[in-house]
């Protein structure tokens, strides 16, 4: 069960930090204005409360292990809500991201 909650946290991390970074990008770069970056603000302080909640106590750990989740997630955002189209060396980098985050917050510790 720690293990699903901690991956239902790092997803629902994901959604509001890239989100929220998506919302400031669409309100400045694409001139959809103040009420889209707010947005983006919001959903980006959101993602530090998010975080605090992993069963994990080392912060350190916690964000290395997230930056893994972070790399697969926005390729995958840019993907449904842009239109991108990653090639063989994203998935490739993304996958060992994913390992690294495997690692980081799931090996067994004595």
């Amino acid at each position: 069960m720690t293990v699903l909650r901690s991956v239902v946290l790092f997803v629902l991390a994901a959604v509001a930090e890239i989100g929220g970074a998506w919302l400031v990008w669409q309100g400045l770069r694409e001139h959809r204005g103040l009420l889209w970056i707010a947005g983006g603000v919001l959903a980006l302080g959101a993602y530090g409360f998010v975080a605090t909640f992993q069963p994990d106590p080392n912060f350190g750990r916690i964000l290395a292990a997230y930056g893994g989740v972070f790399v697969a997630g926005s390729l995958a955002w840019g993907m449904v809500l842009d239109g991108f189209r990653p090639d063989r060396w994203d998935y490739l980098g993304a996958g060992i991201c994913l390992i690294g985050v495997a690692v980081i917050m799931y090996a067994p510790r004595g």
